[in-house]
């Protein structure tokens, strides 16, 4: 009877929301450069010494995108827009580099965009887009646009290799202030999804258990956190 209502207790405070967050490191010397995001990293690094004006990142959920268009944003003093009817996105442009993210997710105009890279190209600035596929897949109808859109370097983030991703599960936890010992890491990265968005799930949730359960994380746990992964998938 003890153990049957510990156990409720235990999923009861498991399924407790936590109002705590974290801050995730996001400056330039936090950039974890592994070969599938090298080519990014130098096209950040190159600025503003870029072939074409306009530069596209694409790669899926996860994959640095955002951590790598801060960088920029930063090193460029860029101002983020939406190329919108009214939202004079292409005035912005003007007077200096711009920043477009999520295109492919979030809704814009064509004749707005298509305005803002000729805003750009006539006025020597730059405009970095960040979305998760390429350009051609958008749904772009203005001729023009494709044409301009096919004109930009556009740079891929790959798939995370081992290596990135022990990389990724350490700062992901260390941006929660944890350490967490090499081989759970190791032990987690050769069981789990190939993917940014796994390796932040497992991470969210082995520290939502080690904070229900008052304990540290270790292998048994991150066995635990891993076979819920699956489980969840197999009801998908």
């Amino acid at each position: 009877m003890t153990e049957t209502l510990d156990k409720t207790r235990r999923q009861r405070a498991e399924q407790l929301p936590l109002a705590l967050s974290h801050d995730a490191a996001i400056g330039r010397e936090d950039l974890l450069v592994a070969e599938p995001v090298s080519a990014a990293v130098a096209m950040i690094d190159a600025w503003p010494h870029w072939n074409a004006p306009v530069v596209i990142l694409t790669g899926p959920a996860g994959c640095g995108k955002t951590h790598l268009a801060n960088v920029w944003r930063e090193k460029a003093g860029a101002e983020i827009i939406q190329p919108k009817a009214g939202a004079e996105a292409a005035t912005i442009a003007a007077a200096g580099p711009v920043l477009f993210e999520d295109a492919d997710r979030v809704a814009f105009d064509d004749n707005e965009l298509f305005h803002v890279i000729n805003s750009v190209r006539e006025n020597g600035h730059s405009l970095l887009v960040t979305a998760r596929l390429w350009p051609m897949s958008w749904p772009v109808t203005l001729p023009d646009l494709r044409s301009r859109l096919k004109a930009a370097t556009v740079v891929e983030i790959g798939e995370p290799d081992e290596d990135l991703l022990g990389q990724v599960i350490i700062k992901l936890f260390a941006d929660r202030q944890l350490h967490i010992d090499d081989r759970i890491v190791a032990y987690i990265v050769a069981r789990m999804e190939r993917s940014m968005q796994a390796a932040q799930g497992v991470v969210e949730r082995l520290d939502h258990l080690a904070l229900a359960r008052g304990t540290r994380i270790t292998r048994n746990l991150a066995a635990e956190v891993l076979e819920s992964f699956s489980t969840d998938d197999a009801e998908d």
